[in-house]
Parts: C-alpha cells; sequence; structure tokens
C-alpha cells in the first residue's frame, strides 16, 4: 500500500472511531446499559446513514478481537466452568430452536415482505453472515437485500439484548470492563503470543472468529490453570469495546437511506421473531441449569458471535457457556441453510 491509501485509511479508521467514541461518551453519560458497545454502534449507523464513509480496517479489527477474546477467557474459572456436564442441554435446545427460527423468519419475509423463497431462507438465517452473503452471490437471490436484513439484525440485537436483561431484572451498568486486578505484562504478552498462534490454526479449520477464539482459549487455560492470573487493563480492553461497538455501526456505511428503510421493518420484524424464539428456548433451559436466564439468552441470542461474547462480559456470563452455545449455533447452521437453499430450489422448480 502506497502512502496515499495508507495516510487515507488511517484517517477513516481515525474518523469513525472519533464517532464511535462520541456516541459511547453520550451513551455513558445516560447509562445506557453496555456504552461502550451500544453508544458506538448507534452514532457510527447514524453517521453512515448520512452519508459518511465509515470504516474499520481488517488489522485494527483483528487486534481488537485478540484483545477481547483474552479479556473474554480471563473471565473464566474454574468455579465458572463447574456446569459444563449440563451444558448439552443447552445445546440440544438450541438446535431445536434453530429451524424454528429459519422456519418462521422465512415465512415472515416471504409472505408479509414480498421476498422470494431463497432471498427469504438467506435473510432469516440468524447468523453465518459471510456464509450468507456469498450463498445469496452465488445463487443469484437479493443480495442488497437480503445484506441490509442482516445488517439489522446484529445492530438490533445490539441493542434489544441489554435492555432485555433489564427488563427481566438484570443490573447492567453502562460499564463493560470486569472488575478485578490486571495481570502482569510478560503473562499479558505470552497470551497474546500464543493466542494468536491458536487463532492462526483455527483459521486454518475454518473456525468462526479464529482471532478471538484463539487468544480467548489460551487465557482460559492460562485462567483454569492459575498460570495467569487477574484481568486485561482497561486500558486495552476499552479501546476493544470501542472498536468492536464501532464495527458493527460500520456495516450501514454506505447504504442508501432508502435502502434501509426498505427493508427496516422485514429486518426488525424477523429479528424480534428470532429473539422471541430464543427467549422461550432460553426460559427452560437457565431452570433446570440455574443459570440467570440473561446469560442464557446471551447465548442463544442469533447475534454475531463477538459481540455477545461481548456483552457477555458486560453481564458477568460464563464466556465459556455463551462463546460454546454461538459456536453450536453456526455449526447448525453450516447444515441448515444448505438444506433449507435446496429444498427452496426444488419448490421453486416444481412451480
Amino acid at each position: 500500500m502506497t502512502a496515499a491509501p495508507l495516510l487515507a485509511a488511517l484517517w477513516r479508521n481515525a474518523r469513525t472511531i472519533a464517532v464511535g467514541a462520541l456516541g459511547a461518551g453520550i451513551a455513558w453519560a445516560l447509562s445506557v446499559p453496555a456504552a461502550l458497545l451500544v453508544g458506538p454502534a448507534l452514532t457510527v449507523t447514524l453517521a453512515g446513514l448520512a452519508g459518511m464513509r465509515c470504516a474499520i480496517s481488517a488489522p485494527l479489527m483483528q487486534v481488537s478481537f485478540a484483545v477481547l477474546g483474552m479479556g473474554v477467557g480471563a473471565g473464566f474459572t474454574e468455579q465458572a466452568g463447574g456446569a459444563i456436564l449440563q451444558w448439552p442441554l443447552a445445546f440440544a435446545v438450541l438446535a431445536l430452536a434453530m429451524p424454528v427460527t429459519m422456519a418462521l423468519g422465512r415465512l415472515i419475509l416471504q409472505h408479509g415482505f414480498g421476498f422470494d423463497r431463497r432471498s427469504a431462507v438467506l435473510a432469516a438465517a440468524p447468523g453465518h453472515l459471510s456464509f450468507v452473503l456469498a450463498a445469496a452471490a452465488d445463487s443469484g437471490s437479493d443480495l442488497a437485500r437480503i445484506a441490509v436484513v442482516q445488517s439489522i439484525r446484529l445492530l438490533a440485537l445490539t441493542l434489544i439484548v441489554p435492555f432485555a436483561a433489564l427488563a427481566l431484572g438484570y443490573r447492567m451498568a453502562a460499564s463493560v470492563l470486569p472488575p478485578g486486578v490486571p495481570m502482569d505484562t510478560a503473562h499479558l504478552i505470552a497470551l497474546a503470543a500464543i493466542g494468536v498462534a491458536l487463532g492462526l490454526v483455527f483459521r486454518r479449520l475454518n473456525l468462526p472468529a479464529p482471532i478471538l477464539l484463539g487468544p480467548m482459549l489460551a487465557s482460559t487455560l492460562g485462567h483454569v490453570t492459575g498460570l495467569t492470573p487477574g484481568t486485561l487493563p482497561a486500558w486495552l480492553m476499552t479501546p476493544a469495546f470501542l472498536v468492536m461497538g464501532t464495527l458493527i455501526g460500520t456495516r450501514f456505511s454506505g447504504m442508501l437511506p432508502a435502502q434501509v428503510r426498505a427493508a427496516l421493518l422485514a429486518g426488525l420484524a424477523v429479528t424480534l421473531a428470532g429473539a422471541g424464539v430464543a427467549a422461550l428456548a432460553a426460559l427452560p433451559v437457565a431452570l433446570i441449569l440455574g443459570i440467570p436466564q440473561a446469560h442464557v439468552l446471551t447465548g442463544f441470542a442469533p447475534g454475531g458471535l463477538e459481540t455477545m461474547l461481548a456483552l457477555g462480559v458486560a453481564m458477568g456470563a460464563s464466556p465459556g457457556f455463551v462463546a460454546a452455545c454461538h459456536i453450536i449455533r453456526l455449526l447448525v447452521l453450516s447444515f441448515l441453510i444448505p438444506i433449507a437453499l435446496h429444498r427452496a430450489g426444488r419448490q421453486a422448480s416444481a412451480a
């Protein structure tokens, strides 16, 4: 990259993060839950829709993912993993909820908003965004419409989950930083090196969010064994959360307001349907496992893995539980989406 494009990219990053920081400051002043995520997501979304070109470069995004992964893993203690033998129940309920979510979303989009069956299947998928958009491009579906609906899902869930937690009686503070004594610098460097190496291995294995999962696994093992005690310092976690919230808002950069308006109701309808199914599925799991319903809802909510993990940290949820639920959701979707597309193709051919 030559000097001019590099400077332009740096300027876009700085400008976008400045808008996100403004949103975080406003949200913090208003005591909005998870202010470092919710505030930037809203302000950057509005800036993008107003015509500002908002972007976060891939290197900055990956660095923030690595920091968040280590931070999430730092909350995984031996006590937090005590319910691991009971988790299969949660995974089974989640797997059963996925086809219900997809079928309900497809019906809403197809019969309520005029989506064709293939586009409705892809727009209703509760996750696996890169796979969904690739399949949409390959199948000739309405890519722009699908992208808007999926982006609205991610933004809406970032906003809905914190306030849903409040409605359930869970007191969620504006801060998303876990309390504790910061870990030693040597431990921090060691975890970062091992975690990034694991992340590169996970990338070769095509696992979701590998640069987040690798550091999270390294940090989890370090804290469960007691080799690397302590939390990540606030000077690392605060900008990482800020970048994450800003990144969510950048998904709307470059979209025309007319595009968003046309798909807004469809996106909100399918998001609320998916969140409703997740909430109904989370209730019995929370009662049986003795886990707060807000924590299970964060694991079951059809939002982005990185975002839901960050919100889980703010709630004090077991990061292993939240991460495992979202990985299972993506694995189930890897089978459900092709099957649903195949059925949609057969029905279209028959018609």
